[in-house]
């Protein structure tokens, strides 16, 4: 999987520069009102920032030479944990969303290729989030990835589809996941147009003619993210145990309500 590797270190270094320069972008141009009010606030999607995490991001020179070298420095966390962890986060993208609901709401044909992306999209939300946390995060994201394309491969062989043909669909998946992961960071830091746009082109296929469906899934993506991203991190590094919110809700705003305390006649 030096391939892969290779392809996830490129897609983190321009993942980088693209936020820094989303960073200015906003920094410099007026804020704009958003067309839905599920998606009225940025802070929701932004980087979290704490100087718990600057003082975890200071590492010793022997670290950062061994990890220019390709190598993984000393963690705070024990590495194998974080590859179970990490396991069963991909896990969490593959039992627990109802992928037959997919299909059908979206009009997705039921083939290998459609699992595949529907599951990419909740590995790249996960993806979203671990990366937030750090240098546990990025390592915890590789065996994220790692595991996705053990799971593709095995199910390919389990189809039946030959090891020629089996190789080049990899390579297409592969293609294919790394230019979404691309489009959906770029469609998650701006409007539900860019998100669309990016569902359009990725998920859909460029094959989707209801905008009903895309609104569907652009609500989908933000609800997800939003809930996701309230998850605790150090729980997510330790356990990976990620639940989704359903596709179809009465009320998909819900999350953005702050739950306020219940009181009595005596204010208890």
């Amino acid at each position: 999987h030096i391939f892969l590797y290779k392809m996830y270190i490129i897609q983190e270094a321009c993942l980088g520069r693209a936020l820094i320069a989303c960073r200015l972008l906003a920094a410099t141009s007026p804020s704009q009102t958003q067309c839905r009010t599920l998606h009225s606030t940025s802070q929701l999607f932004n980087v979290k920032e704490t100087p718990q995490m600057a003082m975890e991001e200071e590492v010793g020179a022997f670290t950062k030479l061994i990890e220019a070298m390709g190598f993984t420095g000393p963690l705070k966390y024990n590495k194998w944990k974080i590859k179970i962890a990490a396991l069963r986060m991909y896990t969490c993208c593959v039992e627990r969303i109802n992928y037959d609901e997919f299909f059908e709401k979206c009009s997705l044909p039921d083939t290998l290729n459609s699992w595949f992306l529907v599951a990419q999209l909740h590995v790249w939300m996960c993806l979203v989030r671990i990366r937030q946390e750090g240098r546990e995060g990025k390592y915890m994201c590789r065996y994220i990835v790692h595991s996705m394309w053990e799971d593709v491969e095995q199910r390919s062989k389990i189809m039946g589809i030959d090891a020629i043909h089996r190789k080049e669909s990899m390579r297409a998946m592969t293609e294919t996941f790394y230019a979404a992961i691309f489009g959906y960071d770029e469609g998650i830091l701006s409007d539900d147009g860019v998100l669309a746009a990016a569902l359009w082109r990725n998920m859909f296929n460029r094959q989707c003619e209801d905008p009903k469906q895309l609104e569907l899934m652009v609500e989908y993506v933000r609800k997800q993210m939003q809930f996701i991203d309230a998850l605790d991190g150090e729980d997510l590094l330790l356990t990976g145990e990620v639940n989704w919110r359903p596709l179809l809700e009465d009320n998909a705003q819900s999350i953005l309500k702050v739950p306020t305390p219940t009181y009595n006649d005596a204010g208890l």
